[in-house]
């Protein structure tokens, strides 16, 4: 079976052809980290007009990638037979940002009424795990616990079968993502945070400084919005900041964006490191403990774009049994793992979408 695979849920332009859920046949993806570098950080408005542009060019490379055909000459004619192979199509649903969700949304509807092609509308986290049945010789076991770590969205998702989702701990609050982001801002290095803070650790003391480390409980043990595998890490972001403060002799009315003018290359390097330490140390925590509550767990998985943290990556490795831990062009967002997933839901018999109703009713979010 191959899928075409859609994804613009945030400042990636992707599409991806993959054949039975496992062997990417191609892989597109055209980012705008360069125009938000400028910025520190993603505008949706131009976010969407950059996916617009770049939409039909990078579906139609990712179908003659897939389906290299010499007996053709004519762009035209490839694109025709590969649009004959194509049995369905996969699009990011949600969530994501507003603009960029609708324009691979409604390409994807275009597509499939133009090609007659099943469409298959994908949730975003969803797809992030499935990046862990992609290009690997072994397979995750089920049951299995997911760490989903993005930008976006800090949770951990067990699963007991095939597009059976439960979220056992979420946050509360802050990202790990958007707190590596914005204390990279702090910190007076370049966007995207997570890569900048990974670098400047490498020089830095993991130890040099002490930040909290969060336990959360419920406030309500009958409340079941709260789970005390929850993560928080508005506070982290906040104590980084007041060491800085403190670091430099400044009140914490003095302006932060002016903050990085006062450190030294080495202070930015231990506060780096040691930022990235407790917030990795938090992530596995929280895996052990989820771990202990379902010891029937047969694999781990990491997800999302912070999984291509390196030292998040030995911690897990050294910590647990049987990990899976995407190739670092599949961590972030692409459109191979949402055609991944898109092939499980079939597998598992979900119908198809609508592509007429597409973004008039509602649909379920994982549960």
């Amino acid at each position: 079976m191959y899928i075409l695979g859609i994804e613009t849920s945030c400042d990636e332009t992707a599409a991806a052809v993959v054949k039975d859920g496992r062997e990417i046949l191609s892989n597109v993806v055209v980012s705008q980290i360069d125009i938000f570098k400028e910025y520190g950080g993603v505008i949706p408005e131009i976010a969407a007009r950059s996916h617009l542009e770049a939409m039909l060019p990078v579906v139609n490379k990712a179908l003659l990638d897939a389906f290299p055909n010499e007996d053709l000459s004519d762009d035209r004619a490839r694109l025709t037979a590969a649009w004959d192979k194509i049995d369905s199509i996969a699009v990011t649903h949600t969530p994501g940002l507003l603009g960029s969700l609708l324009i691979g949304t409604l390409t994807a509807r275009t597509l499939a009424i133009l090609h007659k092609k099943p469409l298959y509308a994908v949730h975003h986290l969803k797809s992030h795990i499935y990046a862990n049945w992609l290009k690997s010789e072994n397979l995750p076991e089920f049951p299995l616990l997911a760490l989903v770590v993005s930008g976006g969205h800090t949770q951990i998702i067990r699963m007991e079968k095939h597009n059976q989702f439960e979220i056992i701990g979420t946050t509360r609050d802050d990202a790990v993502g958007e707190c590596f982001d914005k204390v990279a801002k702090i910190l007076g290095l370049p966007y995207p945070g997570g890569p900048s803070i990974s670098k400047a650790a490498k020089n830095g003391d993991p130890n040099k400084y002490k930040f909290p480390h969060p336990r959360l409980t419920s406030p309500n043990r009958t409340d079941h919005r709260y789970s005390d595998l929850d993560f928080s890490f508005s506070g982290l972001k906040t104590a980084v900041l007041r060491e800085v403060q403190q670091a430099v002799g400044k009140p914490i009315s003095f302006p932060s964006h002016e903050l990085k003018n006062l450190l030294t290359e080495q202070q930015i390097n231990d506060f780096a490191a040691s930022f990235e330490n407790i917030a990795t140390d938090i992530l596995i925590e929280n895996l052990k403990k989820a771990l202990e509550k379902y010891p029937d767990t047969k694999s781990i998985c990491l997800a999302g774009g912070v999984s291509a943290n390196e030292l998040l990556k030995e911690k897990t490795k050294n910590h647990f049994q049987n990990v899976f831990i995407p190739e670092l062009n599949l961590s972030g967002d692409n459109a191979a793992m949402v055609a991944a997933a898109a092939y499980y839901e079939i597998e598992s018999g979900v119908v198809p979408t609508d592509p007429y109703t597409l973004n008039i009713y509602p649909r379920k979010t994982i549960s």
